[in-house]
């Protein structure tokens, strides 16, 4: 879905722009495509630049609760220095590369609930506006889609995803949130954990993938947060399935909770889980957005089932709705 909007801060007669991405999704540490179509006032102008800017619906924990808002987390320029004139259409094709972190935000086609737009900037003769927003669509890497279908034919569900904002201690973390991917357990597991979820932090080396599962408490002892870092290549060449249960059965069995030097992956420590600005968990408090409807992501791929909804016109809305308020602050 593509908006077009008038450039607010020159007014009436000022230059329209339209950003239209190229079809089908994009990938974490892939090109991202498309043309910014703009075209003249009712005067000439200088265009001093093209900004597109990559934002996000994220959530914030804190001491009076949890908040959401949107945070940009990469900005490209993608053209500028021309003068526009006076009605003239005018085509600015871009390619630019997308953070490694970037969150995936469908499996086999399916909307996971997680928000991203891309918003364009105009600078034209002084003033900037944000002339237009769309919605950004991102896939798995191969090796992050082959360990989510490893989870769903042990027989774990999807339950929901979400964009915390933080950092995950110990980690080669990137961007200023990072994503989870919770899970509800398989038959095998339900009567040790309440759920898991699953960050993936890629980079051009590889991929760590993090995993927190919310073990249940015993006759005698309560529950705790079970956490566990593990590294692949994006080319390796495993048998997942087999993988990913050795993967959990080690969390669990390290028992490591919020501030332990207890789980390894590949001989590297987890040295915890987003101290200072990051607060763990407590209990199962997710209400991610989605279809409302249970889909089969390929024939032994993950259940998908997203509680809520938001659909491609509503993604772009909400997100929309969020920068409005942040600039009507900024005022």
């Amino acid at each position: 879905m593509v908006f077009k909007r008038l450039l607010g801060s020159l007014g009436v007669g000022g230059p329209t722009v339209d950003t239209v991405l190229d079809p089908g999704p994009a990938r974490p540490g892939g090109a991202l495509t498309g043309q910014v179509h703009l075209k003249g006032g009712k005067a000439d102008f200088q265009i001093e630049h093209i900004t597109l800017e990559l934002v996000a619906r994220v959530e914030a924990e804190h001491e009076g609760g949890e908040s959401e808002g949107v945070i940009a987390f990469e900005r490209f320029t993608v053209g500028g220095g021309f003068r526009l004139a006076e009605g003239e259409q005018r085509s600015v094709p871009f390619s630019v590369t997308l953070p490694w972190e970037t969150p995936i935000t469908e499996l086999h086609g399916q909307p996971l609930g997680i928000v991203l737009g891309v918003r364009t900037e105009l600078a034209v003769a002084g003033a900037r506006d944000k002339g237009d927003l769309d919605p950004l669509t991102i896939a798995p890497l191969p090796v992050q889609e082959a360990i989510l279908e490893a989870f769903g034919g042990l027989g774990f569900g999807f339950k929901s995803a979400d964009l915390e904002y933080g950092h995950i201690g110990g980690t080669g973390q990137q961007l200023p949130f990072y994503q989870e991917i919770e899970l509800t357990p398989s038959p095998q597991y339900a009567h040790q954990v309440n759920e898991v979820e699953v960050t993936f932090l890629a980079h051009p080396g590889g991929m760590e993938v993090v995993l927190e599962a919310d073990k249940r408490g015993g006759l005698f002892s309560g529950g705790h947060d079970a956490l566990a870092r593990f590294t692949v290549g994006h080319h390796d060449s495993r048998d997942w399935t087999a993988e990913v249960d050795g993967w959990i059965r080690q969390m669990l069995e390290n028992r490591a909770a919020y501030g332990a030097h207890g789980a390894y992956g590949h001989g590297a420590p987890y040295a915890g889980h987003g101290y200072g600005d990051h607060h763990p968990h407590e209990g199962s408090h997710r209400s991610g957005p989605g279809m409302g409807t249970a889909i089969a992501a390929g024939a032994a791929g993950l259940a998908v089932g997203v509680a809520g909804g938001l659909v491609a016109a509503e993604v772009v809305d909400e997100i929309g709705d969020f920068l409005e308020g942040d600039e009507e602050d900024e005022g």
